[in-house]
């Protein structure tokens, strides 16, 4: 008696734990590796389930596979990109070489996944592969994205993806006809180890039966074993970082799952060697990843908005060896090139734009203002040049920056002309380019026209932010400190905007000898565009009021940095 009154105070205590738990809400990020574990543990308890399936029909296994692809097609709608449907039709081509050498004949398709955080590849039953941006830009061969292919179409043709439905079926006691609600997490975690060694090895073959060298299963397994090292780092260091820092932390914990329910990287790899020499399979040359373009110009534009302008640049022209023929490549370039204040590099970079788009009134501005930045004698006849190439009416932005860049050159007719014309017309755009020809005054050290047009312009448009940010350097030249801040304040700065605010700021407090405002704006400013650093850069594009500000804030800066130090050793 007494034992049943100890086993039912343990049953009450158990109940009593689970309804406590359940009323309790925990705060818990959200990961997407969270999903993945589940997925990992419940495939290893799939794997002892003592339960054989009769194989359903290839008929109803492509009709799952359909009906999961549309249901996913639908919940990850995405924006069509000119580069997304490039990269899908590479990835189509590559697998459709693949196919035909599979043991089942299926309607085999082929997706493209173009989030660079998913470094991964998976298929469902039926025939349906996905391949992810954050795996084919890890990749530097065809061969490489073959074997990834080749992987996940022997998934498919080996019953992986079709014994994962029945599994699921069995597990969830649900009909077939309901797994369409099935998570596509299902799919993307992996299999058992045995059915991942053999995915690798007959995807391998499969790739060089279609012409593939087997070496770039390799070369993806050591890509993979790299990431391996490297998750393995970050896992015990927080502060850890690639030399590459391929890595968002987004994509780290999609990798946690991964790594938990694959092989490890090495023991893949030496399968995949053991089969190259059983099998006598001759060295052959890898076949260049013609898409690569995409990924490095990618590549250049997270660089350059990371400030690593140097590292944007020579990213940007190994997109265009491969392909000259990229306005947002070049775009990268002229960027990367300008914040380091190779003006005349980056004009370049801007005619080749405009080369295939003279009507692109942002590029025709920069070109002007990097030819200015580079050399103020001979940009105007420079830029006359280029002008007198393009067909047809010319655009009113080349008519602007023709009169602005003529006036750094001495001669004002055309610029008065236009400022009159523009006054009269009418035309909403007016506004704007009364403003672009304030900022030219402003580059003359006209200050005070510059702060005429400027502040006539942003009446008509107080939202501006063009404007608001270009009268506010114009004031604080005529030394209206407070107008300057007062102009900031009313202007609403997004987040890209905010170093530029922040200089402007400081230069104004330190002109107005409120020192200690000036210096916490200035070390935001440096924070966010190094540039501001780069006495060339600020001399070239701002007033010699600017570069000695900045000069002097920079003196301070280390002043107080060299004072702390000091105290803090005594």
């Amino acid at each position: 008696m007494k034992r049943w009154i100890i086993f039912a105070g343990i049953v009450l205590l158990g109940v009593a734990s689970v309804v406590v738990s359940e009323r309790q809400k925990v705060d818990v990020p959200a990961s997407p590796a969270a999903l993945l574990y589940l997925v990992a543990d419940t495939e290893q308890e799939l794997a002892r389930m003592p339960v054989s399936f009769a194989r359903m029909p290839d008929a109803e296994e492509i009709r799952i596979g359909n009906e999961l692809a549309r249901s996913y097609a639908i919940r990850e709608a995405r924006a069509n990109t000119p580069e997304a449907t490039i990269v899908e039709r590479y990835i189509t081509r590559v697998g459709s070489e693949l196919a035909p050498h599979a043991h089942r004949i299926l309607p085999y398709k082929f997706h493209y996944i173009p989030d660079p955080n998913f470094i991964n590849a998976f298929a469902l039953p039926g025939g349906h592969v996905y391949v992810g941006g954050g795996l084919v830009a890890l990749m530097d061969s065809e061969d490489e994205l073959a074997a990834v292919i080749g992987h996940e179409i022997e998934h498919i043709d080996h019953y992986h993806c079709a014994d994962r439905v029945q599994q699921q079926e069995a597990l969830r006691r649900i009909p077939l006809g309901g797994l369409v609600a099935l998570p596509i997490e299902i799919f993307e975690a992996g299999y058992s180890k045995d059915q991942e060694l053999e995915a690798d090895r007959e995807g391998t073959r499969l790739a060089v039966q279609a012409g593939y060298s087997a070496s770039g299963a390799i070369r993806m397994f050591e890509t993979v074993e790299r990431l391996h090292k490297e998750y393995q780092a970050r896992a015990y260091q927080a502060q850890a970082k690639t030399p590459q820092e391929e890595l968002s932390q987004v994509a780290l914990q999609t990798l946690e799952g991964y790594f938990r329910s694959h092989p490890l990287p090495s023991e893949r790899i030496a399968q995949i060697q053991k089969m190259i020499a059983s099998e006598g399979w001759t060295p052959r040359p890898e076949r260049d990843l013609r898409i690569a373009y995409l990924f490095w110009t990618a590549k250049a534009q997270t660089a350059l908005a990371a400030g690593k302008y140097a590292q944007a640049e020579q990213l940007a022209n190994q997109s265009l060896r491969l392909r000259p023929d990229q306005p947002r490549a070049f775009q990268a370039l002229a960027l990367a090139q300008f914040a380091q204040a190779n003006f005349s590099g980056a004009a370049a970079a801007y005619r080749k734009i405009l080369e295939t788009d003279s009507t692109n009134a942002e590029a025709v501005a920069l070109y002007a203002q990097a030819l200015a930045a580079a050399d103020r004698r001979s940009a105007a006849a420079e830029f006359r040049r280029w002008a007198n190439e393009v067909k047809g009416e010319k655009s009113r932005e080349v008519e602007v920056d023709a009169a602005g860049l003529s006036l750094l050159a001495g001669d004002a007719e055309g610029g008065e002309k236009l400022e009159i014309e523009f006054k009269v017309s009418g035309d909403p755009q007016a506004p704007v380019w009364i403003g672009e020809l304030g900022w030219w005054h402003y580059l003359n050290g006209d200050y005070q026209k510059s702060v005429e047009l400027l502040s006539e312009a942003r009446q008509q448009r107080p939202a501006d932010l063009k404007l608001g940010r270009g009268l506010a350097w114009a004031l604080i030249e005529v030394r209206r400190y407070g107008e300057a801040l007062q102009t900031l304040e009313s202007v609403a700065y997004g987040q890209p905007s905010r170093p530029e605010r922040a200089i402007i700021q400081s230069v104004a407090h330190w002109q107005a000898q409120e020192h200690d405002e000036a210096m916490r704006d200035f070390d935001i400013a440096l924070g966010g565009q190094p540039e501001w650093g780069n006495p060339s850069w600020v001399r070239a594009l701002y007033s010699p009021l600017v570069a000695q500000s900045i000069q002097e804030m920079q003196a301070e800066r280390e002043r107080r940095r060299q004072k702390t130090k000091a105290t803090a050793g005594a």
